[in-house]
């Protein structure tokens, strides 16, 4: 009998354009066998290159609201004037085939999400600095100043925040950042709180041999 372990929610959140999305998008190319992302629900109109299902699945905001009174999302939150959600059948199903499921989330999901699953890991990306997040905004090239300044005054509020996660991930060098957060949930998956049924073989299967081996 191998060790069982159940895929893992793992929820990611960080400041817009602190470069959580790269950060998931490395470690799914790295790993593919280790991690699945989950698809979140959107009524943001799509970025340049973004494409339905892949990115987001776009939503209106009437399509959206359906799926809350269908009680279809895990979670849902609005944030710069859209709603942003996480659909429930993907996630259980790459769950239950053994992969840990990546939310990338913002901070008023990832509250519900440690509500409704506190078995949850969290951990928050943070740039090296805020000179370092308004460059990288600015970068993108794809929002005005206006929509900068509201992003940068929201990352102010969700700083008060990244205490309540599990844990704090500074993304200076990606390749770096990408390999701490595996070896984080690789940890995690050896606590032995989410090891119980593989410990209580063991001690099963001890007993009997000792048995058997104290047989004259």
């Amino acid at each position: 009998m191998s060790r069982e372990n159940a895929g893992m929610l793992v929820v990611i959140s960080g400041f817009s354009g602190a470069g959580k999305g790269t950060v998931i998008r490395k470690l799914l190319e790295r790993y593919p066998d280790d991690y699945a992302l989950s698809i979140s629900a959107t009524t943001r109109p799509p970025r340049s290159g973004e494409r339905e299902g892949i990115a987001y699945f776009f939503k209106t905001r009437e399509e959206f609201e359906r799926m809350i009174a269908q009680n279809k999302l895990i979670e849902y939150a609005q944030y710069v004037g859209n709603y942003y959600g996480t659909p429930k059948d993907y996630v259980e199903e790459q769950r239950a085939a053994g992969k840990d499921v990546i939310l990338e989330i913002e901070i008023q999901g990832a509250k519900k999400i440690r509500e409704c699953y506190p078995e949850a890991v969290s951990l928050f990306i943070a740039p090296p600095s805020v000179a370092e997040l308004k460059e990288r905004l600015a970068g993108r090239a794809t929002e005005d100043s206006a929509t900068i300044q509201k992003r940068l005054e929201q990352a102010a509020n969700e700083a008060q925040w990244m205490e309540q996660y599990d844990y704090l991930v500074i993304n200076d060098d990606l390749d770096a950042c990408v390999e701490e957060v595996h070896q984080i949930l690789c940890a995690e998956h050896a606590r032995v709180s989410r090891s119980l049924p593989f410990a209580k073989y063991i001690k099963n299967e001890m007993k009997e041999f000792l048995k058997g081996d104290a047989k004259p």
